[in-house]
């Protein structure tokens, strides 16, 4: 029998499915993991099973062994730093495996009700220590006031972040959405661009400008906040500066804080913020080499090593290096990308670590597209049909961007639980960009097309300084958490543009035949320069009042300076109060209720209305309240929230003024509007039964501004995104499988067509696009990966309207990639 179902019947029973399933997956797991967690770990602990883990260090001794005995081991790093095991070669139960690796260290295994172990020192379970054990080593500093490490454990959900408020807090502890892209998902699913990482994350939205420059959207507005470590940069959208094109290569994880951030940032976008925390060296000697080849010509190789650098361990160093280089489904277009990190931390004392790094990204393109990838109309007004390798850039057109960074922090813990923390991090992106693309209403009658170029050269180089100090104070008897600290920005753009007003002249004989063929401009002298400087100072302060043993408040405050100068104007923002307020109660072990209120502001720097004044400050107001739940200790984060995002002054496309301009000076003006979301999102990440690991998300929200019209209306409404995966057990455990997908609703943009002088609406209708993964463990160091995105090759846009152009998203594409482990 089938059924017809009306547009908005059908989107509503998508939207009633993805819900439904998200709480179906929670409400199971809590139910039903407990006892498959506990089935399954007592089948294991009765049963024996051969491992063979060479001697090393307890901490890869152990991380091996849970791997291959399929079971949760957690442990606080300092526990295991500078122990060492002989290994384990032979036939054991899980409980027998666990004492021969932890004999003579001290510690011992502790099953819990979950079914997991965690690991404990003899004294504190009640034994007595045996005098002829091995001490435990003086405990060292552990670099964790980014949160947790999530390499090496196996896990879609983090164990703590500090994103929000610099406070190191579980997610269910943290009173906003936050959405972790952790390094196992990563590897999964070869998610080896930014890319990837935020088409897998759960409310964002991917959208292409061109063959080098992305934007993403969260709840309505762009995201423009950037950070690298903790470290906050701001992006130029409009020249791009490669944080968009950043390489996975190099990081743990990819935290993604939804709503305002301006307690640490300051100056920003209301969206969301990126925080991309780099790979730590490791205590134990280590490293991997890959190798991948995939479809239209797509070749990646990368190597990491880390480890100890003395004999002791108290210097330590990572280098990760890798290379791309990849063609494309669109005509005549290919990218080489080169990667390079190394990283070096010094315990100077047994309290004191000092870390310095460095990082080099260069992308280098060839037949670039700008500004989308085909005109949306041809001469006549009408609407052009376009194949979706069709590239409007010329072979020539390449848009470079380098990124170097070095890096410095210093972090010392204080008697009483404090820690002090310095960071420094002086960043240069550069960009090289002469450009050629067929834009405008192209082709014309007799097929014909013109090429509009343009040169772009210039580099931006950043310094930020931040310093806090954080730990614990008692107050009315009980004890709270402080946090105080301060921070500084400079960043000086200079560019040069080269405009060859005359290049319109060369003509494309065959618009359907375009193949970019067509000579270079001789780019002559400069036509304009950018000199630009941006100031940002700040202090801050958060503290977490634990008002009772289930509820906790937390109260924070940001006074921020901001200053930007160039030659034709001025804005400054002094003494600017940002405030945070949150609060957690916890209704059991398993769930809380939360709440908060964040703000961020952003003067304009780009928009300006029909008389050439640049608009007002942008100004947001972040107001959430939901529900997180935290299962198996950790292992399982879940969250319900509902929001609501106020913002004032979003600069708006004045189409009225476009459409027929009084002033030849502004071609593109815009008009300052107020809007407000309404929305709410579900997720889920983590654990949901012994090798079973998913990360998935729904996301609805509406966006209108003050006269209850729609905005911002190409970032859909309702976006559903789920990946998992499944290691098996038994004679299958070499095999992992996986899959998943995203899904969205419609969207649409009225587009000015100036041909025909009015407005038009393009819209992409609801779509989804599904991906699937396995590795099989070929060896203890060898593995292969398979990934296959857009199984069903679905088509479809990313992006409509940018300059009247539009982009189209992938084609079904594949990827083989061989990990030896060493």
């Amino acid at each position: 029998m089938f059924t017809h179902l009306s547009q908005n019947s059908a989107r509503s029973k998508v939207v009633s499915v993805a819900v439904a399933s998200l709480f179906t997956m929670t409400a199971f797991s809590s139910m039903t993991y407990g006892q498959v967690m506990a089935a399954e770990t007592l089948q294991a602990v009765s049963s024996r099973k051969a491992f063979d883990i060479p001697a090393g260090s307890l901490e890869s001794a152990l991380t091996e062994f849970g791997k291959e005995a399929g079971i949760l081991l957690s442990y606080p790093s300092s526990t295991t730093a500078k122990l060492s095991s002989a290994g384990l070669k032979g036939d054991y139960t899980v409980e027998e495996g666990l004492a021969h690796l932890l004999q003579g260290t001290s510690l011992q295994a502790m099953r819990q009700l979950d079914g997991s172990y965690s690991l404990k020192p003899l004294a504190k379970i009640g034994q007595s220590p045996d005098k002829d054990l091995a001490v435990l080593p003086e405990v060292k500093v552990v670099s964790n006031q980014l949160g947790s490490i999530t390499e090496d454990t196996g896990s879609y959900t983090p164990g703590t972040i500090a994103t929000a408020t610099r406070l190191v807090l579980k997610p269910s502890e943290t009173p906003q959405s936050i959405t972790v892209v952790t390094r196992q998902h990563i590897d999964d699913f070869n998610l080896n661009s930014i890319d990837d990482v935020m088409r897998h994350t759960p409310g964002i939205t991917v959208s292409h400008y061109d063959s080098e420059r992305t934007n993403y959207w969260a709840r309505g507005f762009a995201v423009e906040n950037f950070q690298y470590d903790g470290i906050p940069s701001l992006r130029n959208a409009a020249y791009s500066a490669g944080q968009t094109l950043s390489d996975m290569a190099i990081y743990d994880r990819v935290e993604v804080l939804k709503g305002a951030t301006g307690l640490l940032t300051g100056a920003g976008s209301i969206g969301a913020t990126i925080n991309l925390v780099r790979k730590k060296p490791t205590s134990e000697l280590r490293g991997e080499f890959t190798l991948g080849a995939g479809s239209w010509d797509n070749y990646r190789t990368q190597l990491d090593v880390s480890g100890p650098l003395t004999e002791s361990g108290n210097v330590r160093g990572r280098t990760v290096i890798a290379y791309q280089d990849r063609q494309s489904f669109m005509d005549h277009y290919e990218r080489k990308t080169g990667v390079f990190y190394g990283i070096l931390e010094f315990d100077l004392g047994p309290q004191t670590l000092l870390t310095v790094g460095a990082d080099y990204q260069n992308n280098d393109p060839k037949g670039s597209g700008w500004s989308g990838s085909f005109p949306l109309f041809n001469s006549s007004g009408g609407r052009n049909s376009i194949s979706r390798s069709f590239n409007n850039g010329a072979k020539w057109s390449r848009w470079e961007q380098d990124t170097r960074t070095v890096f410095s922090t210093l972090e010392h813990k204080f008697d009483g639980g404090w820690v002090g923390k310095l960071q420094f991090n002086h960043q240069t992106n550069g960009y090289d960009a002469p450009l050629g693309s067929i834009q405008g209403n192209y082709p014309r009658a007799d097929g014909t097309a013109s090429i509009y170029a343009n040169k772009y050269t210039g580099e931006t180089k950043s310094n930020a300084l931040d310093a806090y100090a954080s730990g614990p104070f008692e107050w009315f008897g009980r004890t709270h958490e402080l946090v105080v600290g301060a921070s500084a920005s400079r960043s000086h753009w200079t560019g040069k543009d080269y405009w060859d007003l005359t290049y319109i002249n060369n003509t494309v004989p065959d618009f359907s035949q375009w193949n970019g063929n067509i000579t270079e401009p001789d780019w002559g002298p400069v036509s304009s320069r950018q000199d630009e400087v941006v100031k940002q100072t700040g202090g801050y302060v958060t503290a977490r009042f634990n008002l009772a043993d289930d509820w906790s408040l937390l109260l924070g405050t940001r006074v921020a300076n901001y200053h930007l100068a160039n030659p034709d104007e001025e804005s400054r923002e002094s003494g600017r109060l940002v405030p945070y307020i949150g609060t957690v109660y916890k209704l059991n072990q398993n769930y809380s209720l939360y709440a908060s209120y964040t703000d961020i502001f952003m003067p304009q720097t780009y928009y300006r209305s029909s008389s050439n004044k640049l608009l007002e400050p942008n100004e947001g107001q972040n107001y959430e309240a939901g529900l997180k739940g935290e299962f198996f200790n950790g292992a399982l984060n879940a969250s319900l929230a509902y929001f609501e995002v106020h913002q004032d002054n979003r600069p708006e496309s004045d189409r009225l003024y476009n459409s027929n301009p009084t002033n030849p000076a502004i071609s593109d003006a815009y008009k300052a509007i107020n809007a407000k979301t309404r929305g709410f999102e579900a997720e889920i990440s983590g654990q949901l039964a012994p090798g079973w690991q998913v990360q998935a998300g729904f996301t609805h929200k509406i966006i209108r501004d003050e006269h209850g019209d729609k905005v911002s209306t190409w970032e859909p409404e309702d976006q559903f995104t789920i990946f998992s995966s499944y290691k098996f057990k038994g004679r299958l455990d070499q095999l992992t499988i996986g899959g998943g997908g995203r899904w969205q609703s419609k969207g649409w943009q009225m587009i000015n067509n100036r041909v025909l002088g009015r407005t038009e609406e393009f819209s992409q209708s609801a779509y989804g696009v599904v991906d699937l993964m396995a590795r099989y463990q070929i060896s203890k160091q060898l593995s292969a990966n398979l990934n296959v995105n857009n199984v069903f090759d679905k088509k479809y846009y990313t992006n409509i309207g940018f300059y009247n152009s539009g982009y189209y998203g992938e084609p079904r594409n594949a990827m083989l990639t061989f990990k030896y482990a060493f």
